[in-house]
């Protein structure tokens, strides 16, 4: 029997998700991380500890890393966000395949230089669009599917952000401000638009949003606030970073992020971002918005993403001519109400895991594609949709209008593929 050779996987940026979540769920999958890419040393030699990688297979930029021409099978592309378009292009210039992490880019030129290289390139873009691999929402899916809704018409779908998240990575965290992070609507609600994408079956037309900071500013700090939360007597304030981090486990996310590199959480919250005043940290992304996408096809999504919530999790509702589904992800509880039968049924989905168990079945179906298994989990031109609603749903927020995508030149944008 022949004995078939690990795939062999290169993984550009070694944050959160780069390592202790692709790496990871990829080497516990069977696959090989042979080559890391870090700027950070002590990050990319506990990265490199924790896999086996050679010095001389770790590098501090990606110029070094490319250098050399194609030495893996495959990459993950998990740099910051602005960093994800030139990699990705280099990447695929070589031919490789390419895991490469959402938001895509900071703006919308990246969109259309990342559909051309992939037509040019024997390589495939799979985006981290984790929540299509759920178990939860491939539930959701399989209840469309099944035609006991009817036709759909209406989507309403709500992103749960969680106060304390919200104040962890969109006030103090990465993409506190935009730029030089994603818009927030992308950042945080790429998954979401996807969702909305992929339920609706067609490409979106139409874009209107509403919402802005309403809460994370000075003004809005109450009598007493210190400068950062280790020094500050305000005592119920629920955005103190004592009590966020210090009661959550500390070999889990968000605890790791703080620690990354052998940093103690008490230093961290002393000197490091992660340990400021809310109201003074400088953020600029809204705090709660909602968007309407019109699709073809007829079907309207609706999403509120809010800070607003004592619960991390999404809930959505799906009206068709024939009956109402609703879902709650966090319990993983889903709801059907058939208007021909008047029957109610009821589903428990399995929800354990990152992302719902997300994280780690993107990943099983990504290998699979690597090992020519199955095809590419999702189309790029598809994934992109969700890009593309978010640009629009920013400059429809800042604006006040309502923004036509222009599918004729969308669609000839996708010709160009050639697949």
């Amino acid at each position: 029997m022949t004995v078939r050779e690990p795939v062999r996987v290169a993984v550009l940026g070694c944050g959160n998700r780069g390592a202790d979540v692709y790496a990871r769920h990829l080497a516990a999958q069977g696959a090989a991380v042979t080559h890391l890419v870090e700027p950070r040393p002590a990050r990319l030699a506990e990265v490199a500890a924790r896999h086996g990688v050679p010095a001389g297979a770790c590098f501090a930029d990606a110029d070094a890393f490319f250098a050399p021409g194609r030495v893996a099978d495959a990459v993950v592309v998990a740099t910051p966000d602005g960093g994800h378009v030139e990699p990705c292009l280099r990447a695929l210039a070589l031919g490789y395949d390419v895991l490469l992490e959402k938001p895509l880019c900071p703006d919308e030129r990246g969109l259309g230089r990342l559909l051309a290289a992939e037509a040019a390139s024997a390589g495939r873009v799979t985006v981290c669009h984790v929540l299509r691999a759920t178990p939860f929402f491939r539930a959701v899916r399989g209840v469309l599917d099944s035609g006991r809704l009817g036709r759909l018409v209406g989507i309403v779908h709500a992103e749960n952000v969680a106060y304390w998240h919200y104040a962890h990575s969109y006030v103090r965290g990465n993409w506190a401000q935009s730029p030089p992070a994603a818009p927030f609507i992308l950042a945080k609600s790429s998954h979401d638009l996807d969702l909305l994408r992929w339920f609706a079956g067609a490409p979106p037309l139409r874009v209107s949003s509403e919402g802005g900071l309403h809460h994370f500013r000075p003004e809005e700090a109450p009598a007493g606030a210190a400068a950062r939360c280790v020094t500050c007597a305000v005592p119920d304030c629920p955005y103190d970073a004592r009590r966020i981090y210090g009661g959550r486990d500390p070999q889990a996310w968000p605890v790791t992020v703080l620690t990354a590199g052998g940093v103690t959480l008490a230093d961290a919250l002393a000197s490091g971002p992660y340990g400021r005043c809310v109201y003074h940290a400088g953020n600029d992304v809204p705090d709660h918005q909602t968007v309407t996408v019109a699709f073809a096809g007829g079907v309207t999504g609706q999403l509120t993403v809010s800070a607003f919530t004592h619960n991390n999790t999404r809930t959505l509702k799906l009206c068709g001519t024939h009956g109402e589904l609703r879902a709650h992800m966090e319990r993983g509880e889903l709801e059907l109400h058939d208007f021909r039968s008047g029957e109610v049924t009821r589903l428990a989905v399995d929800t354990a895991g990152n992302h719902g168990g997300g994280d780690v079945a993107l990943v099983a179906a990504w290998l699979r594609f690597l090992r020519r298994e199955a095809d590419v989990p999702t189309p790029l031109a598809e994934s992109l949709d969700s890009h593309r609603m978010a640009f629009a749903a920013e400059r429809a927020r800042r604006s006040g209008t309502v923004e036509v995508l222009g599918e004729a030149a969308w669609a000839a944008a996708r010709s160009c593929r050639g697949r």
